[in-house]
């Protein structure tokens, strides 16, 4: 995966962002969650901001075209991106071969590791056995419920919810005794409040999911080229580290 994006990035450069492409796509709508912080999420304000959204506005200005955000719940997503509802999906969408059965995906423009949380000092093995009875608290549909249902749905309770932000509330007041995670987000969110104070990742990083990308329509192969090309630039020029160093103290960079 990691060649694989350096292959695309290499020749987005030599190819470059051109007009022809901004007069194909003069107007991009661009979906997102909104529940997902600090990637993505609704301000004091009540306006949509996070990583994600900043790295959209840096990615339309590339591709030189008009960008509006959409907020849409995550379980409804990708039934809205065939639906037209926006053209795009940027909120934090692992990209793996069960999706690409349904859309297309940019080159992946962040590393995502996921990790168990729990209460600090927990005698809980993040095993099979370890978890035997217990219960597990996932975001549905994502990479995390697919890897927690395979390896865990035998031993222990599985326990889905619309948002993080539903399960790590059933964390804190512990209605789940571990939760399965997106580690920056986590990061960057519940353990960088009052309420996740308490908590810590536990075990070793959980090896899922094979980069974020920009999730497409499969008939759009020239807005996936437009963004292929945006995510080399963008990894050129230094902004997707300015907007790494801004929101996280680790580099979710793709890597060679």
């Amino acid at each position: 995966m990691k060649k694989m994006l350096f292959t695309v990035l290499a020749g987005a450069l030599a190819l470059g962002i051109t007009q022809a492409d901004a007069r194909e796509w003069k107007k991009v709508r661009i979906g997102t969650e909104g529940a997902y912080a600090p990637f993505n999420f609704v301000d004091s304000s009540g306006k949509l901001a996070g990583f994600e959204v900043e790295y959209a506005e840096a990615l339309c200005k590339e591709m030189k075209v008009e960008c509006t955000l959409v907020q849409q719940d995550w379980d409804g997503i990708i039934p809205a991106l065939q639906a037209k509802k926006f053209d795009a999906i940027m909120a934090s969408m692992s990209i793996t071969d069960e999706r690409r059965k349904t859309i297309e995906f940019s080159a992946p423009y962040y590393s995502s590791p996921s990790h168990f949380l729990a209460r600090k000092n927990t005698p809980l093995q993040m095993t099979a056995e370890g978890l035997k009875g217990k219960i597990i608290g996932v975001q549905r549909a994502t990479i995390q419920d697919s890897y927690a249902t395979e390896k865990f749905a035998s031993v222990a309770e599985i326990k889905r919810y619309a948002t993080a932000d539903e399960a790590y509330l059933d964390l804190g007041n512990n209605r789940l005794d571990v939760m399965l995670v997106d580690a920056p987000a986590a990061f960057g969110g519940f353990l960088q409040k009052p309420e996740g104070k308490d908590f810590a990742f536990i075990g070793a990083e959980v090896p899922i999911g094979g980069g974020v990308g920009v999730g497409l329509r499969k008939a759009d192969k020239d807005l996936k080229e437009m963004f292929d090309r945006a995510i080399a630039a963008t990894y050129a020029n230094g902004t997707f580290k300015k907007l790494n160093d801004k929101y996280f103290p680790f580099d979710l960079s793709i890597k060679q």
